[in-house]
């Protein structure tokens, strides 16, 4: 059960701990019948809200804090990870981890944004937000995953590029530019997912890839709702309209053009159950790196140029 709920699963929490009490005393009465009975109550409930939740209710789902992060997803789809350190020029940037592991025994470079669980967590992880040198090791890594010919997958899940003074005296702008000009050549397949949060150049700095995968249940735009709302509204209360505008959502993007995946996520959200997300992001990824695996560099370039430069193109 995950520890934090939100608003509009509290309903479906209420029963699920209904149903427990009642199963600590099924020994002492005969209540199988009515905990059958709310066991199906509770389903048809889970089904009617999760499958008409509003774009802001995705929003707060991507944000969950119980859902998994890039490292359980590592931890959960991987073996043999061995993480890797350092850009080998300022230092090691905690909110990006990164290192080559095995999905079902296939060599690959795995790297990602990476959140705490707590306050000392998220201090050390900086929230999720990169620094210059953050990108910079993702780029090393990926050049180091092309010198062994082995593909790259990204997982994004960040508020943003970190915004302090000092990231932009090491460089932040030239650093995100950087990962999206190499990225766009490297010659080795690119899988790219978002797992939470994608948000501005943050997370586009690893972002550039043959195939873009969403979880169901994620957002990925230029800028946040509650930004948004500050910007247009001078205010945050119209967050909610906001993320409405923006069509920040899966469906919304695959529409659209700019991912090419949706990956169905457990019924109430990644967070429930984080072994069986990781199970159908991985049955994903391997299926996008097996159809990726036997084109040739040259044309991985000239697809992915094609690919990206052809977004945002319309007929009036």
């Amino acid at each position: 059960m995950a520890k934090t709920v939100l608003e509009f699963e509290k309903p479906i929490v209420e029963l699920e701990q209904k149903i427990e009490e009642m199963r600590r005393v099924i020994d002492d009465l005969d209540i199988t019948p009515e905990i059958d009975a709310l066991e199906s109550k509770v389903d048809d409930l889970r089904s009617s809200v999760y499958s008409n939740l509003t774009r802001w209710q995705k929003v707060q789902l991507a944000r969950h804090p119980d859902r998994p992060y890039t490292l359980d997803y590592i931890k959960h789809m991987t073996t043999d990870f061995l993480e890797l350190h350092g850009d080998r020029r300022y230092g090691d940037d905690h909110a990006i981890v990164g290192g080559f592991g095995r999905l079902d025994g296939e060599s690959v470079m795995i790297i990602g944004q990476q959140k705490g669980r707590d306050t000392k967590s998220n201090l050390f992880r900086n929230f999720g937000m990169a620094n210059p040198e953050g990108y910079r090791k993702a780029l090393r890594l990926m050049q180091l995953a092309a010198k062994f010919h082995r593909p790259v997958v990204t997982l994004i899940d960040t508020p943003g590029a970190y915004p302090g003074i000092e990231a932009e005296e090491r460089g932040q702008a030239e650093a995100i530019a950087r990962n999206l000009f190499e990225m766009a050549r490297l010659p080795v397949p690119i899988v790219v997912a978002i797992i939470g949060e994608g948000a501005s150049g943050g997370a586009l700095g690893i972002g550039v890839g043959d195939r873009i995968l969403m979880l169901e249940n994620t957002w990925y735009n230029v800028i946040a709702p509650e930004s948004c709302s500050s910007i247009l509204w001078r205010s945050w209360d119209y967050k909610e309209q906001a993320a409405e505008a923006l069509k920040l959502t899966a469906p919304d993007l695959l529409e659209q053009g700019i991912i090419d995946r949706i990956v169905p996520e457990p019924l109430g959200g990644a967070h429930r159950n984080h072994a069986e997300a990781a199970m159908r992001l991985k049955e994903a990824l391997l299926e996008e790196l097996n159809a990726l695996k036997n084109i040739k560099p040259d044309q991985l370039r000239r697809n992915r140029i094609k690919k990206f430069g052809s977004m945002g193109e319309f007929e009036s």
